[in-house]
């Protein structure tokens, strides 16, 4: 499929210029990956390293290395609050991370998907501009998941830090913790498309909030769906496929380090494991998020449909500035080649798109409902009457008869006729004359 630019707009047929079910945005994320697979890998390294190598030292300074002692039930008991709370700071900041990283792929995704090239060192030309809004994007979603958690689940900590009473704290608990958690992942999901946003929309951060809200509305479970069949690939991927080897070295060859050299090897090779993991699978997610955005362009606005607009519009004008000034550089395709479109001014929304996603109102062109059964449908317009066409040869007499009329044969003299009978008496029984039966 020819792109808006005249590229292929497909790469290998995984990631189409036109709307994309669940599977394509999935079978997309890796092939985008695999289209600058360095570049890619490197910023995803980049962010797991710092994620993870914080943590551990968080991990290993604030928990005093008790973690790693005798698991007894009492030492149990004093540092699974703060395993807890270790990790889901972790995961907290992983997801930050993933935003991040979201902000800087789209660009690369935004390339493959028009079938333009992604010369090197280009992502970091694209994100440098924005990196502060992005950072601010991510930090802003991130703030308000965690809020909407917060706030249901705040009496449950209140009652639970106040040692009320355990019925209190309990059905404060039923009540506030799901509730919280629901609203923490309709936010998170609300806004998830705001870091693409802003990066390729050239947003500030409050617009890139509106906008991923009104690319959202309507299309929430479809989002949801797609991000929970990515975060499942995620989860089996990074733990199951590539943690499983390194927890089975340290627990070998570390396993009753308390203290010294070895404990401190033991934390490497975890920590290096969840680098590897986390860098292989990050850049799947991220794809995914910046897939979901461009999906959502795609269907809320007929994005696609704009590009091929403006392909065409300037496909006309590059001929008509040919046939005027033949002889005037930047016309025709070596102009189009300079001072091909910028690339940020193709992905900043029109005022009928934002209109469209404002309003909740696709921008695509609707389509002709089928007509009910039995019903009629519009009249169709009358044909223009058409001559036959000429016959190739000319009409032919049929031929003579090969032989000539012959007369039929003398007809048979017909038969005498029979001669009249007497009238039939009323009555049955013989006739008196005669005596005979009739």
């Amino acid at each position: 499929m020819p792109g808006p630019d005249g590229g292929n707009g497909d790469v290998g047929g995984d990631v189409p210029l036109r709307p994309m079910s669940i599977s394509e945005m999935l079978d997309g994320a890796i092939a985008g990956i695999r289209r600058r697979p360095r570049a890619t890998l490197g910023a995803s390294v980049a962010i797991s390293t710092v994620i993870q190598v914080g943590g551990t030292f968080a991990a290993y300074f604030l928990g005093g290395g008790r973690s790693t002692e005798e698991l007894t039930p009492g030492v149990f008991l004093r540092t699974v609050g703060a395993q807890f709370t270790f990790g889901v700071l972790g995961l907290i900041v992983s997801a930050f991370g993933i935003l991040l990283l979201a902000g800087l792929l789209a660009p690369m995704f935004g390339r493959v998907l028009l079938g333009r090239p992604v010369p090197p060192r280009q992502m970091l030309r694209d994100v440098r501009p924005s990196a502060a809004r992005l950072a601010a994007v991510a930090a802003v979603t991130m703030g308000a998941a965690l809020l909407g958690l917060l706030l249901p689940a705040a009496p449950f900590i209140l009652l639970l830090a106040g040692e009320a009473h355990p019925a209190l704290i309990t059905l404060a608990g039923i009540v506030g913790v799901p509730v919280g958690l629901g609203l923490m992942v309709w936010l998170y999901v609300l806004l998830v498309l705001a870091a693409p946003a802003v990066v390729l929309e050239r947003q500030s951060v409050a617009g890139a909030l509106r906008r991923a809200r009104a690319l959202s509305r309507g299309r929430w479970l479809r989002t949801c769906g797609t991000l929970l069949a990515a975060l499942l690939i995620t989860v089996f991927m990074g733990f199951f496929a590539l943690r499983i080897p390194f927890l089975i070295v340290q627990l070998v060859f570390f396993g009753d380090a308390e203290d010294g050299a070895r404990l401190v090897l033991g934390l490497a090779v975890d920590t290096v494991g969840r680098i590897v993991s986390w860098s292989i699978v990050l850049p799947f997610d991220a794809g995914v998020i910046a897939l979901l955005y461009a999906d959502r362009r795609m269907r809320r606005e007929g994005f696609d449909l704009d590009l091929r607009t403006r392909r065409t519009e300037r496909a006309k004008a590059g001929e008509a500035g040919e046939a005027g000034e033949p002889g005037k550089p930047g016309d025709g395709a070596d102009g189009a080649e300079e001072e091909e479109d910028d690339f940020f001014s193709l992905w900043r929304p029109t005022e009928a798109a934002t209109r469209a996603s404002a309003s909740g109102r696709s921008g695509r062109p609707p389509t002709m409902p089928p007509p009910p059964p039995g019903a009629a449908g519009p009249p169709m317009p009358p044909y223009a009457p058409q001559p036959y066409p000429q016959q190739p040869y000319p009409q032919q007499p049929y031929p003579q008869p090969p032989y000539g009329q012959q007369p039929y044969g003398q007809q048979p003299a017909p038969f005498a006729p029979r001669p009249p009978q007497p009238p039939q008496p009323p009555g049955g029984g013989a006739r008196p004359e005669t005596g005979a039966y009739p």
